[in-house]
């Protein structure tokens, strides 16, 4: 029989052990931080029934979706983390408090064209605030903290979070006379970063089909800059227009008014009116998160502000705010700009016990066992090998301590322990080795996941 060869699909994502330890180190960072923000973990189905997809999607989205029949069901991977939290709230609204606050690490699949940076299995990290009927302002000026602190814990230092409100725009263009070509305009708007404001005046005035003097007063409104305060003031000399315009103006600096309150630095945000977000469903503040020394990676993390999440599922209004980091994305830039912090260890194990005879097995095993009791990773050797090999295969793991356990030890009842990274041998009761190994790990895993 032949033998199959072995790969892996394009445009999907398969990590070595010590690269997806780093990829677990920043999945556990992001969980723990959106814990402290009163999130609660959620974990829908990867298939769905095509229909329940497709609701809120369709055009582009079916374009994209692996779709599958078995027997007379019709069926798709999820795309994105969104529609099934829909489906989640409006099935289970009687089970749930509102507002319902849920994070989801998880991965998504799109069959589009595979490519450098761009992936057809990937993960997405969300969250999302569902009100029952209502959502406070609050709740959106909460988010770009929570995008501070999961950025900042990561190690990452220079990003910025920019945000805008689609009231702001959808009021602008009714001012206009503009409505009706809003989304249109907005979508191209979105490309500004992408392909810049010459391509964008000309798609406006080709494809939307506004005027030269329009599309040039519509690049003059979005491309407004300054501090947040000199956007803002240069807002206000537009309110009183448009009363949508007013409302987002009005929401806008409550967003901002708020942030300097949840801890969020003036360097880390900015008020940008070419933020539109191409999804129709936004409806207010708007967010996407870039790194400033890396504007070539484009948002590494957007989301925003919807009225109706469950629309196509329910009668019941609820509004959401929220975000998603596109996980796999953000994983790889890193790892190819060497950004990833390699002094944090990537081992299975923090000790590897070694019995230096088979009759010393029981008193490894003993020791392993305490050791784990301690909460120490520890991984028992008992493999038929000499002593060399042994070495070799902890330093080849990057295991940080070796284990030995002779005769000697187990009739003092004591451990010989190596930090392999320093070349230091001690011999000591279980107690001590202990406390000295779990010092050391403290300081091995002291550091960021990103060098920022």
């Amino acid at each position: 029989m032949p033998k199959l060869k072995p790969h892996t699909l394009s445009g999907f994502m398969e990590l070595l052990p010590a690269p997806q330890q780093q990829m677990e180190r920043m999945m556990a960072v992001l969980r723990d931080t959106y814990a402290r923000y009163g999130f609660t973990p959620l974990d829908t189905p990867v298939i769905e029934d095509a229909q329940i997809l497709l609701a809120k999607g369709g055009g582009e989205t079916e374009k994209q979706i692996y779709r599958f029949t078995k027997g007379d069901s019709d069926l798709a991977l999820r795309f994105d983390l969104t529609v099934p939290l829909a489906k989640y709230v409006a099935l289970n609204y009687g089970q749930l408090s509102f507002p319902f606050r849920r994070y989801q690490i998880g991965k998504v699949y799109r069959g589009e064209r595979a490519q450098r940076g761009r992936f057809r299995e990937f993960y997405q990290a969300d969250i999302d605030v569902i009100g029952d009927g209502t959502l406070d302002i609050v709740n959106e000026a909460e988010i770009p903290a929570i995008i501070y602190q999961t950025f900042t814990r990561l190690g990452l230092k220079r990003f910025k979070i920019r945000v805008n409100n689609r009231k702001i725009l959808n009021g602008f263009y009714a001012m206009m006379g503009l409505t009706e070509k809003s989304q249109d305009i907005m979508r191209t708007v979105d490309k500004l970063d992408k392909i810049g404001g010459d391509k964008v005046r000309e798609i406006l005035v080709e494809d939307v089909g506004l005027s030269a003097e329009t599309a040039a007063e519509v690049l003059r409104f979005i491309t407004i800059d300054g501090d947040n305060a000199a956007v803002i003031a240069a807002l206000e000399g537009y309110a009183g227009r448009d009363e949508l315009f007013d409302t987002g103006l009005n929401e806008l600096k409550t967003v901002t008014r708020y942030l300097a309150d949840f801890g969020v630095p003036q360097d880390n945000f900015a008020v940008d009116l070419t933020i539109a977000r191409g999804l129709d469903y936004y409806t207010g503040t708007v967010y996407e998160t870039t790194m400033l020394d890396h504007p070539e990676v484009g948002s590494v993390c957007s989301g925003g502000r919807y009225d109706n999440l469950a629309e196509y599922y329910t009668d019941k209004q609820l509004p959401g705010v929220g975000i998603s980091i596109g996980l796999t994305r953000l994983f790889y830039v890193l790892s190819e700009q060497k950004l990833l912090n390699p002094d944090l260890p990537t081992a299975p194990a923090d000790v590897l016990v070694i019995p230096m005879s088979e009759e010393q097995q029981g008193y490894a095993i003993a020791t392993a066992t305490k050791l784990r009791d301690l909460g120490i990773r520890t991984q028992l050797y008992s493999e038929k090998k000499k002593f060399k090999a042994k070495i070799t295969y902890a330093a080849k793991l990057g295991i940080p301590f070796a284990l030995f356990l002779g005769g000697d030890e187990e009739a003092a009842g004591t451990i010989t322990y190596k930090n392999l990274n320093r070349g230091e041998q001690n011999t000591a009761d279980f107690d001590t080795a202990a406390a000295d190994i779990r010092a050391e790990l403290d300081r091995l895993n002291q550091g960021s996941v990103i060098l920022g």
